[in-house]
């Protein structure tokens, strides 16, 4: 799941309304210890404005004046950072995270914003993607930086042969074709698209839930049949706030998916209904706010209707951080989220 890419559309979204230059600065390989992997994706802006990170702060300075240089030239740049072979301060880098960065800044320039218009698409239509560019090799220079994406209808050789790339991945990697005779080098990274979140039930309590999921990028869906909680005042950093029946819920969510819901509609009747829909086509997680004996009861009342989701449904909902408020409680259950998709025990690192 890419988180950045909530962060990315957003620093998107201003730049097109002001018809400003960006670069889109990608990871496209590493080694040794580095604060982002291959994949991983930021905007840079013509002020120096950035809609993330790609280190902790250790090399935006010199990525930030490269991508100025991009900008002013319009032509992309592969760019080799390393910092195993030295970390003197003055002289070096002076990264000190023992690693190496293999990073392509390429100009995206408005109106149409070639790629980043797609991985903002991608996310606003809530489907996954992916995207195949040109970065080395035997490439000319006017084959560098050429862009493919996942079932786009071809425009010439070249990119058909970057769709099919696109259209099979399955990992960001680095990868050789032979065009033309030459051997042209293209990355490829799919789209991963940040987790989707719903929360059942927009009592004072699940704000901060809210609150701490759209930090952390996360797409955050608002349901509940009280028109005083589910407004957008509460909850502005939600992508959708509902307002219905919980048995009204499959319907006017038929479309959407999630990766994990928490259901904390804080009455018993509301909280069956939402279980016994979710269990239907479950998310990967399911939280439930309460006692363990509140779990008990539901599941003796829903019985066979919860059939298959026990490995999925954890209740009471979150990790046990020692938390008592309403704001900790919210860092106890996000956090389990974070630890379950993650395939993590959510334990200390030591």
């Amino acid at each position: 799941m890419d988180e950045q890419l909530t962060g990315l559309s957003k620093f998107f979204a201003r730049a097109r309304a002001r018809n400003e230059p960006l670069v889109m600065a990608t990871v496209l390989a590493t080694a040794g210890s580095t604060y982002a992997k291959a994949g991983a994706r930021i905007l840079i802006g013509s002020d120096g404005a950035a809609s993330g990170m790609l280190s902790g702060g250790c090399l935006e300075a010199d990525l930030h004046e490269r991508a100025a240089r991009v900008l002013a030239r319009d032509r992309a740049e592969r760019v080799f950072f390393d910092s195993r072979t030295s970390d003197d301060p003055i002289w070096g880098i002076g990264m000190g995270c023992e690693g190496a960065m293999d990073v392509w800044l390429q100009p995206s320039m408005p109106p149409d914003y070639p790629a980043v218009s797609y991985l903002h698409d991608c996310l606003m239509r809530e489907v996954p993607g992916a995207i195949a560019t040109v970065v080395g090799g035997a490439a000319t220079e006017t084959e560098l930086g050429k862009h493919a994406f996942a079932g786009a209808s071809p425009t010439d050789p070249l990119t058909a042969e970057l769709a099919a790339a696109a259209g099979s991945a399955t990992c960001a990697e680095l990868g050789r074709i032979l065009f033309d005779g030459r051997g042209i080098e293209f990355f490829v990274a799919p789209l991963a698209l940040p987790t989707s979140l719903l929360i059942c039930g927009a009592g004072p309590d699940a704000v901060p839930v809210h609150a701490f999921s759209a930090e952390l990028g996360w797409r955050v869906t608002i349901y509940d049949h009280r028109p005083a909680f589910a407004s957008s005042t509460l909850f502005p950093q939600a992508v959708r706030v509902l307002c219905g029946r919980p048995q009204e819920a499959a319907e006017r969510l038929a479309t959407a998916r999630f990766d994990a819901a928490v259901v904390m509609s804080h009455q018993l009747a509301a909280d069956a209904e939402y279980l016994r829909w979710l269990a239907r086509e479950p998310p990967r997680y399911i939280g439930l706010l309460g006692p363990e004996a509140r779990r008990k009861r539901l599941l003796l009342e829903l019985g066979d209707a919860l059939t298959g989701i026990a490995d999925r449904l954890h209740g009471p909902v979150g990790l046990d951080i020692g938390a008592t408020a309403p704001a900790g409680i919210a860092l106890s259950i996000v956090a389990h989220i974070q630890a379950v998709l993650a395939g993590r025990a959510g334990g200390p690192f030591r």
